[in-house]
């Protein structure tokens, strides 16, 4: 059994990909990114977060994704400027979080 969880978890690794973008809550994702606060994602955290790509393109994190990134928010030092590195997979317009880090 464990032997098959190990294998799991490296298939599912592989077929996890990484994005970069800004971290925003769901409630101000058509808003001005560079205006957009750490502290106004903590407020509305419980709408859920996502990645705002480089084209403009919104993609919400699944919930485990969206605890990964409340607990990161909590531990970040800066106010503004949310960027990061997402790994995960991608099932339609959510991203299945793996991993997120802050850049």
């Amino acid at each position: 059994m464990r032997s098959f969880f190990i294998v799991l978890v490296g298939v599912a690794v592989l077929s996890a990909e990484t994005w970069t973008g800004t971290v925003v809550d769901v409630m101000c994702k058509g808003k001005d990114l560079a205006s957009h606060t750490r502290e106004c994602a903590l407020q509305c955290a419980k709408g859920g977060f996502g990645l705002v790509l480089g084209d403009g393109t919104f993609v919400k994190f699944n919930e485990s994704g969206n605890a990964r990134t409340l607990a990161q928010l909590k531990k970040l030092d800066r106010e503004k400027d949310l960027k990061a590195k997402v790994t995960g997979e991608r099932k339609g317009e959510v991203l299945q979080v793996v991993s997120i880090e802050f850049q």
